[in-house]
């Protein structure tokens, strides 16, 4: 399938599930991480959801990285320049939604990309070598180039990985990881 073609089945398989089935299956992935080698970080990046696209509450996994202490980051996008900017999440950040409905911060302490380590990422749909599908605008595949090599790239999905994503470029940043509430993926 094209990336398109990826990106109108996975929406739509989305918004069919039930609040109930995103609860669930949310928390199962976030407990699935906890199975990972990656918690020896200091710096781990995260999205905050977009509840009306039916993304992963990652609510269960901010609270399993506060829990162990780590430094988290997270963005506000800028849809002028399709980049981001990170902000470390303090008790006194102020997140606000945006026009899109992103949940972001509104001001707060600067991270560079190079200082992160881990990177939570959502996306639409994945396949079984690492690549990724998003909505489409880039913003991550720019956010991971300025990144560190040895960055690690975690993909969260509902669902499980297609087989090949066609029309992947060498601008495509592949996933190390990516979680489902049915199995890790290693690539």
């Amino acid at each position: 399938m094209t990336k398109q073609e990826l990106r109108s089945k996975y929406k739509g398989l989305r918004q069919n599930l039930s609040d109930t089935d995103i609860e669930n299956h949310s928390l199962t992935i976030a407990n699935q991480l906890l199975k990972l080698h990656i918690w020896n970080k200091s710096f781990y990046h995260i999205f905050l959801s977009i509840e009306e696209q039916n993304e992963i509450n990652t609510d269960y996994i901010l609270n399993i990285l506060a829990g162990k202490d780590k430094h988290i980051v997270i963005s506000k996008s800028n849809f002028e320049a399709c980049s981001m900017t990170h902000f470390l999440l303090t008790d006194s950040t102020t997140i606000k939604k945006n026009h899109y409905n992103i949940p972001e911060p509104v001001d707060g302490i600067e991270i560079q990309s190079s200082q992160l380590e881990v990177v939570f990422m959502p996306l639409l749909a994945f396949d079984k070598i690492g690549n990724r599908v998003g909505y489409g605008k880039g913003f991550y595949d720019r956010f991971l180039a300025e990144c560190q090599p040895d960055t690690i790239k975690i993909g969260l999905s509902f669902f499980e990985a297609e087989d090949e994503i066609f029309e992947a470029s060498e601008n495509d940043v592949r996933l190390d990881y990516c979680v489902t509430p049915n199995q890790v993926f290693q690539f």
